[in-house]
């Protein structure tokens, strides 16, 4: 089958080690499924893979993607959720300390077909589009999760949203918008800026920039760019949901502020199977959508790695099959 594939490890030159080819058919365990892929989503996860972040040398070569939607041997169009929990652990997969993504140790969602197991996968509203579909399991649950469960946002109030841009970002300023949060943004980039307002965002600002008011939360995942603006965006008792930090990790910690003012800072990494079961019912009702990007055939997947190397995305890239 075609997938593609993380053959080795470049941190300057992630392209340099991804290879779209043959590769064997998936072979599930007692307990798993395969899946036909319809639409795949990629993700910086996977640009961190093949990096060499998260992903051992040992597992290599290894399929690439977390986020597919498909068909499943029984003929059921499904939502693969990517996070693999034990198989005796119960409750909150995210919490489990043995859990790992698709693509980490088990082959991932880049690919014809693709084996999870059973209890990974949910149904897909018939109202959903495979390509809108395959966008949900992971930028879109983890908006979700940092916005309605970790900050537990309600109607009404205001959310910072870092980074404008980004899958997670988009994701956290359809949501807001469509649940009644004012959702506020920052870019660098006059152009994402424009476009979160497209999106939905009520206002954006240049990174750093003083805010009207103090809001109630912010979603955070840019990290130590962004940070000391984070916390100092927060009004007395507010809320910073932290689920990345691609401008590094080591900021001060501004402990002063943290205890005076009462704040929460809370981490959150992506969400559970009925959190993503929860989502596509969320979207199936309002008509909600994900911004995507581009779509491109499997076999082009470079160039949306290229494309998302190069920050030039507002949206996902999505592969069909």
């Amino acid at each position: 089958m075609l997938a593609v594939t993380a053959v080795g490890a470049d941190a300057d030159d992630p392209l340099a080690v991804l290879e779209i080819g043959e590769r064997p058919e998936p072979e599930p365990p007692q307990g798993w499924a395969t899946v036909t892929v319809r639409a795949a989503a990629l993700n910086h996860h996977d640009l961190w893979s093949l990096r060499g972040i998260g992903l051992a040398e040992e597992r290599l070569p290894m399929i690439l993607g977390c986020d597919a939607a498909g068909v499943d041997e029984d003929g059921n169009e499904v939502i693969v959720h990517a996070v693999i929990g034990s198989e005796d652990w119960r409750g909150d997969e995210t919490l489990d300390p043995r859990r790992t993504l698709l693509s980490e140790l088990h082959p991932g969602t880049l690919a014809e077909r693709v084996a999870v197991p059973r209890r990974n996968l949910v149904l897909k509203p018939a109202s959903l589009s495979f390509e809108a579909a395959a966008c949900l399991p992971t930028a879109w649950l983890t908006a979700y999760r940092m916005l309605f469960v970790r900050a537990e946002c309600k109607p009404g109030q205001t959310v910072l949203i870092q980074g404008a841009g980004g899958g997670v970002a988009c994701a956290a300023v359809a949501l807001a918008a469509q649940a009644g949060v004012r959702a506020w943004v920052t870019s660098r980039d006059e152009a994402k800026r424009a476009a979160a307002l497209e999106l939905g965002a009520d206002a954006a600002f240049e990174p750093g920039a003083r805010l009207p008011e103090k809001v109630d939360a912010v979603l955070e995942t840019v990290g130590e760019a962004t940070w000391k603006h984070s916390l100092r965006a927060l009004k007395q008792g507010g809320t910073l949901v932290v689920a990345g930090a691609t401008s590094g990790g080591a900021p001060s910690a501004e402990l002063q502020r943290v205890f005076f003012l009462q704040l929460r800072v809370l981490g959150s990494t992506m969400g559970s199977r009925d959190e993503l079961a929860a989502l596509a019912r969320l979207l199936d009702v309002t008509g909600l959508r994900p911004r995507i990007d581009r779509e491109l055939a499997l076999a082009d997947a470079r160039d949306g790695f290229a494309a998302m190397a190069a920050g030039e995305l507002i949206g996902k890239v999505v592969l069909t099959t």
